[in-house]
């Protein structure tokens, strides 16, 4: 789908890894007026000194024509009506809980691909628990990783909302020579695909430490596809195909590929490292950890989901990955 390029507005972004620098760079690379939070006020002056954020794709230039910074996240929200959310899902809840009333004025679009540990939701459906407005509640969808972005690699963002024209003008404000955006009304589904697809590239992970090669993790995620849309229709029955790029590209971007931290997160678990380990290891909690737990209790049984059982059953239950992997193997087809 091609878009015009969009009038420059500005847009407050919450999040200063690497999602949130990425998409800063594409808003910029359009010349829209970003106002940036990012707590650490050692990376701010960095980012202001240099144009590179220290921490996360340190290669990226950013056009600081077009950024302000703060490390005060309410001066930043109160700065536009337009709110991007780039902060990891585990750490979200109590920055959403600052900001307060003020949301429900905001039209917010989550980059967050996980559940809130706070109240186990989806970062959509916890903004409803806050009493945002549906209606101004959207999100973005793959499949894209931060560093082929941020690198200027053709990429691509399905962007949406359940009013279909505010989907088509957040899609035209992200448009750009390297990103191609398409509109999309299925919010729900396209959050929960991609909550489920960091718990599919755990798996993937997970076997890839175990060493059970390339044959596998094909039918793995032939399966994991299936899996997923099954379980779709139990969240909202909503007809839709799965094959598209923000559900099926998504989940394969961050099964196969080596920049993705779920995998990488699955692989060491896969090699016989505790949570705790491979948590101190990789300095980071994979989403797919937190959306494991809620993808259980959400099924609570109504249909057959193995794949993701059998993340949990190692996460959270002590399971062997070797013993577990091999129960598994008996019930992919």
């Amino acid at each position: 789908m091609t878009h015009l390029k969009s009038k420059s507005t500005t847009i407050a972004v919450l999040g200063g890894g690497s999602w949130g620098t990425a998409l800063v760079k594409i808003l910029t690379d359009n010349g829209h007026q970003v106002y940036w939070y990012i707590r650490d006020t050692h990376v701010i002056g960095h980012i202001q000194n240099t144009g590179h954020n220290p921490n996360y794709l340190t290669f990226a230039k950013l056009n600081l024509n077009y950024i302000q910074l703060s490390n005060d996240v309410k001066e930043v929200v109160n700065k536009s009506p337009n709110l991007l959310l780039a902060i990891p899902s585990a750490f979200i809840g109590p920055v959403l809980e600052t900001i307060g009333d003020t949301l429900q004025t905001k039209t917010i679009l989550s980059a967050v691909k996980g559940i809130v540990p706070e109240t186990q939701l989806v970062v959509g459906e916890h903004l409803l628990h806050l009493q945002v407005p549906k209606n101004q509640i959207g999100v973005i969808g793959g499949p894209s990783h931060a560093e082929e972005v941020a690198n200027e690699k053709r990429s691509y963002l399905t962007i949406a909302f359940s009013r279909g024209k505010t989907a088509t003008l957040w899609a035209d404000r992200l448009a750009c020579r390297y990103i191609r955006t398409k509109a999309s009304k299925d919010v729900i589904g396209i959050e929960y695909a991609a909550m489920l697809k960091n718990i599919y590239a755990l798996a993937a992970g997970i076997a890839l430490g175990l060493e059970y090669g390339d044959n596998f993790n094909s039918v793995l995620i032939s399966n994991a596809v299936r899996e997923m849309k099954r379980f779709l229709r139990i969240v909202y029955g909503k007809k839709r195909n799965i094959n598209h790029s923000a559900y099926l590209g998504d989940l394969l971007v961050t099964a196969f590929s080596s920049y993705s931290r779920n995998r990488n997160f699955g692989e060491w678990i896969g090699k016989g490292h505790s949570v705790k380990e491979t948590q101190a290891i990789l300095k980071m909690v994979a989403e797919g950890y937190y959306a494991v737990a809620s993808a259980i209790k959400i099924n609570d049984g109504q249909t057959h989901i193995p794949i993701i059982e059998a993340v949990h059953e190692i996460l959270y239950q002590g399971g062997a990955p070797e013993k577990v992997f091999a129960q598994l193997s008996d019930q992919l087809s």
